[in-house]
C-alpha cells in the first residue's frame, strides 16, 4: 500500500472510528481571527452600517490522497438596535468518502458594558448534513470491518452558543458550536459500531498594540477541547502595516508552524492566504496545508466603515 493510501485511510478512520476515541473532529483554521462569526455566534461587530461576507478554502495535508477539505461562508449584520444575526455553512470532506456539511443561522444580543466595551450571547440553530460512499474504497484488512461497508446519508439538528467580549482594541470570547452529541454510526445487523460527535469548546482572544501611526501589532489565540482528547492551542502574531498589509506567523503545539499573509485590495475587499508546515509524524506523507480567505463589506448607506473586532 502506497504512502498516500495509508494517509487516506487514517484520514478516513480519524474523522469515522476516532470519533469513537473521542479525536478532536471539528475543521482547523489558520487564519481563526478573520473567521470569528464560525466558531462563535455571538461574535458581533456592532456596525449598523455593514454586512460582512466572508469565504474559506482549507486543503489539509496536500500531497496525501484523500486529504480532508473544507470550504466555508458566512455572512452577518445587525439587524435591530443590539441585535446582530448572520449564517453560516460549512463544508468538510474527506476524498470522496465522508462528506459534511453545516448549515446554521446564528443571532447575538449586545450589551454595552462600558463607554468602549460590549459584552454580546448569541446562539446558532441549524442541521448537519453527513455522507459517507465506500463504493470502490480500497481496503488493507482481508477481514473487512463493517463500519466501511455501508454508505450513510443522515441528517441531524443541533445548536450552539457562544459570548463575546470586545473593546476597540481587544476581543475575547467562549463558544460551542454544536451542543448535540449527534451519533453518525450505530448498531446494525447485530453489530455494534459507534461514533459519536463530540462537543467541542472554543477559547479564542487577541489584541491589538499599537506601536505607531502606521504599524500594528496583533497577538491573537485559540484554545480548542473535547473531551477525551488533548488540547489544542493556536497562537499567532500579525503586523499589519498601514491598514493595507498584513503578515504573520503560527504555531499549533505539537501539530505544525504556520505563516499568514493578506492583502487589502480594495476599501471593502480583503484577500489572504496562510500555509501550514506538519510537525506531527504525518508530516512525512504530506506537504503541508494551504488555506485561503475573501473578506467583504457592503455598505448599507454607502457610507463608511466602522472598526470592528474582526480586523480593528
Amino acid at each position: 500500500m502506497t504512502l498516500k493510501k495509508i494517509t487516506y485511510r487514517i484520514s478516513v478512520l480519524m474523522f469515522l472510528l476516532g470519533l469513537t476515541a473521542q479525536s478532536q473532529q471539528d475543521p482547523q483554521y489558520t487564519q481563526y481571527m478573520f473567521n470569528m462569526s464560525v466558531i462563535n455566534p455571538a461574535y458581533a461587530t456592532d456596525d449598523p452600517n455593514t454586512i460582512n461576507l466572508g469565504g474559506f478554502y482549507r486543503a489539509q495535508w496536500v500531497g496525501s490522497e484523500g486529504g480532508p477539505t473544507t470550504g466555508t461562508f458566512f455572512a452577518h449584520t445587525p439587524i435591530a438596535n443590539r441585535l446582530e444575526g448572520g449564517i453560516s455553512v460549512v463544508h468538510d470532506q474527506i476524498g470522496d468518502v465522508v462528506k459534511e456539511t453545516n448549515a446554521y443561522v446564528d443571532v447575538a444580543y449586545i450589551i454595552p458594558m462600558s463607554e468602549h466595551t460590549k459584552l454580546s450571547f448569541g446562539i446558532k440553530a441549524g442541521a448537519t448534513f453527513f455522507s459517507t460512499n465506500f463504493n470502490g474504497f480500497v481496503y488493507s484488512d482481508p477481514e473487512l470491518d463493517p463500519a466501511f461497508q455501508s454508505n450513510l446519508s443522515e441528517t441531524f439538528p443541533n445548536i450552539g452558543a457562544g459570548a463575546f467580549y470586545f473593546g476597540e482594541k481587544f476581543y475575547a470570547g467562549l463558544s460551542v458550536p454544536n451542543i448535540l452529541r449527534s451519533e453518525h454510526l450505530k448498531n446494525a445487523s447485530g453489530i455494534i459500531t459507534s461514533g459519536a460527535e463530540e462537543i467541542h469548546f472554543f477559547l479564542t482572544g487577541g489584541y491589538v498594540f499599537q506601536l505607531n501611526d502606521n504599524l500594528k501589532l496583533k497577538p491573537t489565540f485559540m484554545t480548542k477541547a473535547v473531551s477525551g482528547a488533548p488540547m489544542s492551542l493556536d497562537l499567532t502574531t500579525n503586523v499589519l502595516i498601514n491598514e493595507m498589509v498584513e503578515f504573520g506567523v503560527g504555531y499549533r503545539f505539537d501539530d505544525s508552524v504556520s505563516g499568514l499573509i493578506n492583502f487589502r485590495i480594495t476599501k471593502s475587499l480583503r484577500f489572504g492566504y496562510a500555509y501550514d508546515y506538519t510537525l506531527s509524524n504525518l508530516g512525512k506523507f504530506n506537504s503541508g496545508s494551504h488555506e485561503v480567505m475573501l473578506l467583504f463589506d457592503i455598505s448599507k448607506f454607502g457610507v463608511g466603515y466602522d472598526k470592528s473586532p474582526r480586523f480593528f
